[in-house]
């Protein structure tokens, strides 16, 4: 079930809203639990029931294990070796599901052999609430866990709003939640809240998401096909994507913890405007901040970190960026988008090494580095978009190519005599073609209001900051920007005017949505 979908906003979330706080107000918390436990598996089962059993078993096998690891009961092995079948148990599952194919696929391609899989359909979420549950037994392992009633745990997991696409949730941020007794209690700020962000997020996925979406998926599709792609619609195409890529995720997270809020339950942060970033580092501060989390304390950290020398850091890096690139699709295409990634994150490390060996202090930004470290992030990570996005590595070139302009560069004849540049433009080397005005023009109009949108504004968190809108957040308005005193003075509340600003974008996001098919979430697939 989509987020944007009717039966989501109209019918699954308003009832399971209803129930929830009918069966609380009486004081029936173990029902309430066990009504939203029920409601998050139908609301997996939607897409496909026979993969709900699928949830069910890792459920039933990680609560299992992790008594066992906390000291529950005893099993007749070391707990050392519990936490090793778990973790391969856990691995297991998602390697069959989810790269099984490509393993086959990169073995033929290597070897010169054919074996053949029937196509294994990817379940939903299986990315999500593997890690999630990873992470509670070692954290269980560690003895990090408390007594938490099965029922909890259930819950825990299958929370609807962050089952599907994050962000991924851990157990000490969201159990303690469900014990507070003020929980089941209807509160109007926490509806009002969460409804104000949901629609934020609505807004993002489908009326501006979904609608920069056209200018990307033909450039895409004609790369992977082996259409040569010119500069300029190279150069729209991937920022299209990479705006898309942007709202998309930020709006899913968005409609994630407005929905968390309505029962009470924040969620933590997972996206922080990552555009606005001023180097590599800071981008991956900002971007699916719950998966970076989860890459150090489980797999960066436990490598040996930064504790053992520069090499073996990079090492780990790499190592880290890979398995992260890795975890977002089966494909050589993620795996090299990681693996640039990791190249950014050694060059951003070794630059800072550099500067502090000078004895500049790295907290002390000026306004022009500031915008300096901002574009060029941006667009090392548009150029590491392309090979997220595209079909395969030969496509991915041939966008390179596009944008590099080793295809040439094509303009409308139309507008260049308008603009009275063609003169220019031919010495240049630029050729032209009939047509094509009102597509150039609508896709860059239509960009620079997003990256206007994307890199200006102050993003949702922000703005609703006096009611805390999700878990632990430290965010703060960058005063540097010298925006601080004016976005602070428009911060939300719940007053009339915002009432009607939210209600508009409601009702925009509705008429958008219902007059076009409604799209699953690019994080859907990963």
């Amino acid at each position: 079930m989509l987020f944007n979908s009717i039966e989501f906003m109209f019918a699954f979330l308003p009832l399971t809203l209803l129930v929830f706080y009918q069966i609380g107000r009486r004081g029936y918390q173990k029902w309430a639990i066990a009504w939203l436990v029920a409601a998050s598996l139908f609301f997996y089962s939607w897409w496909n029931p026979s993969y709900l059993a699928l949830l069910i078993f890792s459920i039933l096998f990680n609560y299992y294990l992790g008594s066992a690891l906390s000291g529950k009961f005893q099993l007749p092995v070391s707990q050392k070796w519990q936490l090793a079948f778990g973790i391969i148990v856990n691995l297991a599952l998602i390697g069959y599901f989810k790269y099984a194919n490509f393993f086959v696929s990169t073995v033929n391609d290597l070897v010169g052999t054919n074996f053949n899989l029937h196509r294994i359909i990817l379940p939903l979420a299986i990315s999500f609430f593997t890690f999630q549950q990873i992470a509670y037994l070692v954290d269980a392992y560690r003895g990090e866990t408390k007594e938490y009633n099965f029922l909890n745990y259930c819950l825990f997991v299958s929370f609807f709003p962050q089952l599907i696409a994050g962000p991924i949730v851990h157990h000490k941020d969201i159990l303690p939640q469900f014990a507070q007794k003020s929980l089941y209690r209807f509160n109007y700020e926490n509806l009002t809240v969460g409804l104000t962000i949901f629609s934020l997020g609505l807004f993002k996925k489908v009326a501006l998401a979904d609608t920069v979406a056209v200018y990307a998926t033909p450039v895409f599709n004609a790369a992977a096909t082996g259409g040569q792609i010119a500069f300029l619609e190279a150069w729209g195409g991937v920022l299209a994507y990479t705006m898309q890529l942007y709202f998309d995720f930020s709006g899913y997270s968005d409609m994630a913890i407005g929905a968390a809020r309505m029962f009470g339950i924040k969620l933590p942060v997972n996206f922080n405007s990552p555009y606005k970033s001023v180097n590599i580092i800071d981008f991956w501060r900002r971007w699916h901040i719950t998966l970076s989390h989860f890459l150090r304390d489980y797999l960066y950290i436990p490598l040996g970190g930064s504790r053992k020398g520069k090499v073996r850091r990079f090492f780990n890096l790499m190592i880290t960026m890979l398995l992260g690139g890795l975890w977002h699709g089966a494909g050589w295409t993620f795996v090299f988008w990681g693996g640039l990634h990791g190249v950014y994150l050694i060059i951003n490390h070794q630059w800072h090494s550099f500067r502090r060996s000078l004895g500049h202090d790295l907290n002390k930004i000026h306004w022009w580095g500031r915008i300096l470290g901002c574009w060029l992030t941006f667009m090392a990570v548009v150029v590491a978009w392309i090979f997220f996005r595209a079909e395969n590595m030969e496509a991915a070139f041939n966008i390179l190519r596009g944008i590099s302009g080793a295809n040439g560069i094509v303009f409308p004849e139309r507008l260049a005599d308008m603009l009275g540049i063609k003169f220019i433009l031919s010495h240049l080397g630029v050729t032209f073609k009939i047509g094509g005005v009102t597509r150039l023009l609508s896709t860059y109009i239509d960009l620079i209001f997003l990256l206007t949108i994307a890199w200006l504004f102050p993003n949702t968190q922000e703005w609703m900051a006096q009611y805390q809108p999700v878990l632990k957040t430290e965010q703060k308005l960058d005063n540097s920007q010298g925006t601080y005193n004016f976005w602070r003075k428009l911060q939300w509340q719940p007053t009339l005017p915002f009432a009607l600003i939210v209600g508009s974008l409601i009702f925009f996001s509705l008429k958008t949505f219902l007059s076009a098919k409604v799209s699953e979430f690019l994080y859907f697939n990963f």
